[in-house]
């Protein structure tokens, strides 16, 4: 037997070996993490039922308000615009010099009050003109009708031809005439200079002034000297939905006083409550609705021309209703409904039959009884028969007849859990 010497390991052999342990090692750990000891994951199963047993039991939080029973508005709610009663652009009737104003701009007027004179003197002389001239028609006048008395008088006698008789009285009515229409421009002298001062053809409040003092007006003149408009009592146009109509039209017809509120832009402050006036007398075809007028006393002023406002109209009060908050109500596949608060403390699932809303409440024809809680916040985790906690639950107001004062709510659109 020959013996031969083992050869050492080279360098390049030793660093293989290295990293082959190296990734033994690295997997054995892996694998010692992934999997626990049988006694171990059986007690971290345990731990983990507990927790989700606890949680199933935990009850949900919500916030119920109660079913209460009461009287509602039946109300339309509708985009309007503000209209003055009468509009007056006051032009001067004569031409001249603006020589005084008498107004403020701004400032409440009433029918009949100064604003403006024009230089009254060229009318002055118009008139004393047309004076001197019925004089001395009216004195023409007299020595012909003189002379008509003379040639009566002389034909009777024979005297002269009955020809110099009628030219003589046709003088008398030609003269007779010239007088009538010397009268005529005295009397459109005086009138001149009652155009000269210019008063208020109605009440209402001034506008921004077009002229100054100094300048020439005329009676052509497009802008005018101001803008009078009758804002006490002031009026609004809105338009309500075509289908609506036959109920408003017959309680007008009725003669009930169809209460309107004026609301501003937001729909967070009532600006002024009037009343229904009048109907338009067609529905536009276009948009499928028809024109209404409503009429406010104004006083304090809050409403001003081509102001845009919202409307609300109360057409009529159901009495005695079964009230709930509109939060309450939910959308579903099969209609509305809500969550009604049982005396165990869990929620049922109840259908709805809806017979009118307003922006805040809703009246329940069957589903709810007066006295009941419904869920008004914390539904989305809801199911038939899930415990929940009422936390700070929200009462109606004793009052159940609101007023318009906020838009209209979202409400949500969902399925009913379960359904």
């Amino acid at each position: 037997m020959v013996l031969t010497k083992s050869e050492p390991p080279t360098l390049k052999h030793l660093k293989k070996i290295a990293i082959a342990v190296a990734l033994i090692a690295v997997l054995i750990l892996i694998a010692g993490r992934g999997s626990l000891p049988p006694w171990q994951a059986a007690a971290r199963s345990r731990a983990a039922d507990l927790r989700t047993g606890d949680e199933r039991q935990r009850p949900a939080p919500v916030q119920t308000a109660p079913a209460t029973r009461g009287d509602m508005d039946i109300t339309l709610a509708a985009l309007g615009t503000v209209t003055a009663r009468n509009t007056v652009t006051v032009h001067s009737r004569v031409d001249g010099e603006l020589t005084r104003i008498h107004f403020r701009e701004g400032q409440r007027v009433k029918a009949g009050d100064s604003l403006a004179d024009i230089d009254s003197r060229p009318f002055h002389v118009q008139l004393d003109q047309a004076v001197g001239q019925l004089a001395r028609d009216q004195a023409q006048l007299e020595n012909s009708e003189r002379d008509q008395a003379r040639y009566r008088q002389l034909l009777k006698e024979d005297s002269i031809a009955q020809q110099l008789v009628d030219t003589q009285e046709a003088l008398v009515r030609q003269n007779r005439g010239i007088v009538l229409a010397d009268q005529a421009q005295i009397a459109n002298a005086k009138l001149q200079l009652i155009y000269a001062h210019i008063v208020a053809p109605i009440s209402g409040r001034l506008g921004l002034r077009q002229v100054d003092q100094g300048n020439i007006v005329h009676a052509n003149d497009t802008n005018g000297l101001v803008v009078i408009t009758e804002t006490q009592p002031i009026s609004a146009v809105f338009s309500i939905p075509a289908d609506k109509l036959p109920d408003v039209a017959q309680r007008l017809g009725a003669g009930t006083t169809l209460t309107v509120d004026a609301l501003d832009r937001q729909g967070s402050r009532r600006l002024a409550s009037g009343r229904v006036v009048t109907l338009d007398n067609q529905i536009d075809t276009a948009t499928g609705t028809l024109k209404l007028k409503a009429e406010f006393d104004n006083q304090d002023d809050a409403l001003f021309p081509n102001q845009f406002i919202n409307v609300v109209l109360h057409v009529a009060t159901l009495r005695d209703a079964t009230l709930i908050p509109s939060a309450a109500v939910q959308q579903g596949a099969d209609g509305e409904y809500v969550y009604v608060l049982t005396p165990e403390h869990t929620v049922t699932f109840r259908h709805l039959r809806i017979a009118t809303q307003n922006q805040d409440q809703v009246a329940v024809a069957s589903g709810v009884e007066p006295g009941e809680r419904v869920v008004v916040d914390g539904v989305d985790k809801l199911r038939e028969g899930v415990k929940v906690e009422d936390r700070g639950a929200d009462p109606l107001p004793d009052t159940t007849r609101r007023d318009a004062t906020r838009g209209p709510r979202q409400r949500e659109t969902a399925s009913p859990p379960g359904s």
